[in-house]
């Protein structure tokens, strides 16, 4: 006997079903974006900004600490921005100007005190940066 007869196939059933739950729930944000915007919206977004200080609740994470810190102690914004910029970039750069047949920092004390004065300088910029 062959069975196939009795076997449904649920292939379109379910396509259809998924297809439907989708277009509901598009249709539903749609709705809801369109006819209230603000229904799920912060309060905090609607206080007047005050463009020489920056909000409580704004920190950046904290990895870009020590970054925030060197963006708020130039009073200039473009030079804020420019140093914020660059302290990243020379992290970058850091690794490119190894260029020694030497692996390591073990026989080299004038390169251990600098590494751990850029270690000292990173998590004291990140200490002032939470503040």
């Amino acid at each position: 006997l062959n069975s196939n007869s009795d076997k449904i196939p649920f292939h379109p059933y379910y396509s259809y079903k998924d297809l439907l739950g989708a277009t509901m729930m598009i249709l539903f944000l749609l709705l809801l974006t369109l006819f209230s915007p603000n229904l799920l919206g912060d309060p905090e977004n609607f206080t007047p900004a005050n463009p020489l200080v920056t909000p409580p609740h704004i920190k950046p994470e904290w990895y870009f600490l020590f970054a925030y810190a060197i963006l708020r102690s130039i009073p200039n914004k473009l030079g804020g921005v420019l140093a914020l910029l660059f302290s990243i970039l020379v992290l970058m750069l850091v690794p490119m100007l190894h260029t020694s047949k030497q692996r390591g920092n073990t026989f080299r004390p004038i390169s251990q005190a600098i590494f751990w004065l850029l270690m000292t300088d990173i998590l004291i910029l990140t200490w002032i940066g939470g503040q």
